[in-house]
């Protein structure tokens, strides 16, 4: 898998549901395109619902092209921890299951050595009261969801999950970063 697409280097990250993750990696200036997917698992080419059957290995992920030149990875990895709980196993909120685990797919040494090394800060500095669980991995191969979660939040801001679990976690995040949100 290749770190660069052309316009920059490819991040992914697994924070429970993409829809989430999509939504907070999209607002970031320096982010060229975001891509919610499955990664991390054993089943080629699979579909949303035999990823939600935990049987597939993969973990609902999203693909972050961005450009290095004005969003650093680590300032994603700050904002991939700063926006779901790394500590908790298969889980995010209500959402439960291995698709939902917390997970980090690097497409580089570069990348693995930032995450390893973000953890071993986090883990220091006892940011957060029990131990990170966050997988670390090389990205082996990543496949897009199916259309209509592309874009979910901005699509479909009204929707019941969009407005109890999307909105508030982007409420928090303009709030923590507002300095690498695009105006």
């Amino acid at each position: 898998m290749s770190e660069m697409n052309g316009k920059g280097e490819i991040a992914v990250f697994g924070g429970g549901c993409f829809w989430c993750t999509e939504a907070v990696f999209s607002r970031l200036k320096g982010v060229v395109s975001v891509v919610p997917g499955f990664a991390g698992g054993h089943v080629p080419n699979p579909s949303y619902p035999q990823v939600c059957t935990g049987r597939t290995g993969h973990a609902e992920v999203a693909r972050v092209e961005f450009d290095p030149s004005q969003i650093s990875y680590r300032e994603l990895l700050e904002v991939f921890f700063s926006t779901h709980d790394p500590t908790t196993l298969n889980r995010q909120g209500a959402d439960i299951g291995t698709e939902y685990r917390s997970i980090i797919l690097y497409t580089s040494d570069a990348q693995r050595r930032a995450a390893e090394g973000m953890i071993a800060e986090l883990t220091e500095a006892k940011v957060f009261p029990v131990p990170i669980v966050t997988e670390v991995k090389r990205l082996e191969a990543f496949y897009p969801a199916e259309d209509y979660h592309r874009n979910y939040f901005d699509n479909n801001p009204y929707a019941p999950y969009c407005q109890v679990v999307i909105a508030p976690k982007l409420a928090k995040f303009h709030k923590k970063f507002a300095d690498l949100i695009r105006t």
